[in-house]
């Protein structure tokens, strides 16, 4: 039977063995120190480390997703708005994230946090809710200038939402609506308008050519036949059948002895 100070030693042996063997997944990364001083990056894969003397710090490279807690901002405009976000970044340099930064995660937030406060105070509320799609950028871009020193890169910054107060809510619900009104109104004067350019044009050309005219008279007498069952009458004007005579060069039978009759 083996002492037991063989066997403690097998089994200290073991443990320093299990200690110094690690395996690294894929998208993780060991950042090593060695007695205090950075030694270097690690991993993926199976990495060994000496036991006592390294200190190890894991690290995930994949895209970590954070919801920025909504806060209450207040516009360039003096309108108080609540809003929220989230902020997808992923750490590309290990290292620096570990060494330059004591929490680069909370790092990260805190810095979305305080721009996204700034760049809201800086808008104006109309201007913000119109172009939210460059807010998202300008604050993608200043987080990230930031988040740089620690390796840290913020890839999206969206806004998911902006809540107004009620009262607020109302009154642009009214804007909207007297907008869309007068816009009704414009379209509906400027289709009175051309109809009207237009009429005054058919007007002219009728004018210098009688014959359109007495046409224009005979197609509306058969619309107006063609809507109604009943019987209708209408006074037909003499001057209509004198346009048919004069084309085929004849005297209309009701004229006046020496021509058309004269107009008073």
């Amino acid at each position: 039977m083996p002492p037991i100070g063989m066997i403690i030693l097998l089994v200290a042996v073991i443990l320093l063995l299990a200690a110094a063997i690690r395996v690294v997944r894929e998208y993780d990364r060991l950042v090593v120190f060695r007695l205090g001083r950075l030694s270097g990056e690690k991993g993926p894969g199976i990495v060994f480390i000496i036991p006592i003397i390294d200190q190890v710090k894991q690290v995930s490279t994949r895209i970590q997703v954070f919801d920025v807690q909504p806060q209450d901002l207040l516009t360039r405009d003096n309108v108080t708005v609540h809003v929220n976000a989230v902020i997808y970044f992923r750490v590309m340099e290990p290292t620096r994230a570990i060494v330059n930064a004591e929490n680069y995660f909370q790092a990260t937030i805190q810095i979305a946090q305080t721009t996204l406060r700034a760049v809201i105070g800086e808008l104006v509320l109309q201007d913000m809710l119109d172009n939210l799609q460059k807010v998202n950028a300008r604050l993608q871009e200043i987080i990230d200038e930031h988040t740089d020193a620690w390796g840290v890169k913020v890839s999206t910054v969206e806004i998911k939402h902006v809540d107004l107060a009620p009262e607020l809510k109302r009154v642009m619900a009214a804007e909207a609506e007297a907008d869309r009104v007068r816009r009704g109104k414009i379209v509906a004067a400027e289709g009175e308008l051309q109809a009207a350019e237009k009429l005054v044009e058919a007007a002219k050309m009728m004018e210098g050519n009688p014959m359109s005219l007495t046409l224009r008279y005979l197609q509306t007498l058969v619309e107006v036949a063609s809507e109604n069952n009943s019987t209708t009458i209408f006074p037909i004007p003499i001057d209509i059948f004198e346009v048919f005579y004069r084309k085929q060069g004849r005297e209309a039978p009701f004229a006046p002895p020496g021509g058309s009759p004269e107009k008073e």
